[in-house]
C-alpha cells in the first residue's frame, strides 16, 4: 500500500501544523473570527459572499436563473471569499455564517436583514422567496427536496472524501482513495439509474435541486473536477452524461460558473452587474 500503516492514535489529539496539507495555515478546531473586517456590501437587496467552488457555485447559478427568468429583484452582488488567504475567518463574514464556510448571503431587502448560510439553505429560500424553481405538483416538490437534501448529505463523500484524498492530499493513501471511490461511483450509479427515467431530478421540471447536484456531479462527469473522469469511469454513467450536458449548456449556468472565480478561462472576481459577466465571458473568447 502507498501509505502507512504503522499510525497508533494517540490518547488525546493535538492538531499537526505542518501536515503537508496546503491548508494546514487556515485549518482549525475551533470555532470564531481571526481578524476584524468588515463585509463589503453593494447597491443590490442581495449580498453574496463566496468562492466558485461547487457549493459556491450552486448559488450563483440560482441567482443567474432567476435573472434569466425575468425576476429583477434578484439582482445581487457577489463578493470574493478568499479562503486560501483566510477571509472567511474575518468577523465580517463570521457575523452571517459563524461556520466560516462559502457560500453566505445577506438578503437587505429584509427588515431585520435575513442572513444565510449552507446552500441547499440557500437554494430553497430564494426558490421559496420567488416561487419558482420548486415544483407545484406535491409529487414532484417531494422528489425535489429528496434529491437536495441527498446532494447536501451526500456531497461530503465526493469533495471532502474522494476530493481530498484523491486531489490534495500531501500524498496518495490507496485505502482512503479506494473507499472514497466506491463511494462515489455508487453515488454517481444512483443518479444514473434515476435520470435513466426522468429529465431532472424532480422529475420534467429543472430545479433547484438540478442546481444542487450540477455544480458536483455534473462538473465530475463533465471533466471539469478533480480531473477524475477518466479514473472514475464516467463514460458507464451515460443518463447522468445526459443530463450534466443539457444543464451544463443553460446559459444561467453557463453565467454563473464563472462568478467569484479567479482561475481558468473566463474569470470574475467580483459580481456587480449583468455586464461584467458579459466582459469577462466575452474576454475569454
Amino acid at each position: 500500500m502507498s501509505d502507512s500503516n504503522t499510525y497508533t492514535p494517540p490518547k488525546v489529539w493535538s492538531q499537526n501544523e505542518d501536515d503537508g496539507n496546503k491548508w494546514a495555515s487556515i485549518n482549525r478546531p475551533v470555532s470564531g473570527a481571526t481578524h476584524e473586517q468588515e463585509r463589503s456590501v453593494g447597491q443590490h437587496p442581495l449580498q453574496l459572499y463566496s468562492l466558485a467552488t461547487p457549493n459556491g457555485q450552486k448559488v450563483t447559478i440560482m441567482l443567474e436563473e432567476l435573472l434569466a427568468a425575468g425576476i429583477a429583484d434578484a439582482d445581487y452582488d457577489a463578493w470574493l471569499v478568499n479562503i486560501g488567504e483566510g477571509d472567511q475567518f474575518s468577523s465580517g463574514f463570521v457575523d452571517v455564517n459563524p461556520n466560516s464556510k462559502i457560500p453566505a448571503m445577506v438578503d437587505t431587502s429584509t427588515t431585520p436583514e435575513t442572513k444565510l448560510f449552507e446552500s441547499g439553505s440557500i437554494l430553497h429560500y430564494l426558490a421559496d422567496k420567488f416561487n419558482v424553481f420548486i415544483p407545484n405538483d406535491p409529487a414532484a416538490k417531494v422528489e425535489c427536496f429528496n434529491w437536495l437534501f441527498w446532494q447536501v448529505g451526500s456531497a461530503p463523500y465526493l469533495g471532502g472524501g474522494f476530493g481530498h484524498f484523491y486531489s490534495y492530499a500531501p500524498y496518495p493513501m490507496e485505502y482512503p482513495i479506494n473507499r472514497f471511490t466506491m463511494e462515489v461511483k455508487r453515488e454517481l450509479d444512483v443518479l444514473d439509474k434515476h435520470l435513466a427515467k426522468n429529465t431532472y431530478f424532480a422529475g420534467e421540471e429543472y430545479s433547484i435541486a438540478d442546481m444542487a447536484i450540477w455544480p458536483w456531479y455534473g462538473n465530475l462527469v463533465l471533466g471539469n473536477l478533480y480531473d477524475a473522469a477518466t479514473f472514475l469511469q464516467v463514460n458507464d454513467y451515460k443518463h447522468v452524461l445526459r443530463w450534466a450536458t443539457e444543464v451544463g449548456a443553460r446559459p444561467a449556468v453557463q453565467r454563473g460558473v464563472i462568478v467569484n472565480r479567479t482561475w481558468g478561462d473566463a474569470q470574475l472576481k467580483d459580481r456587480h452587474s449583468a455586464k461584467d459577466i458579459d466582459d469577462a465571458l466575452n474576454e475569454a473568447k
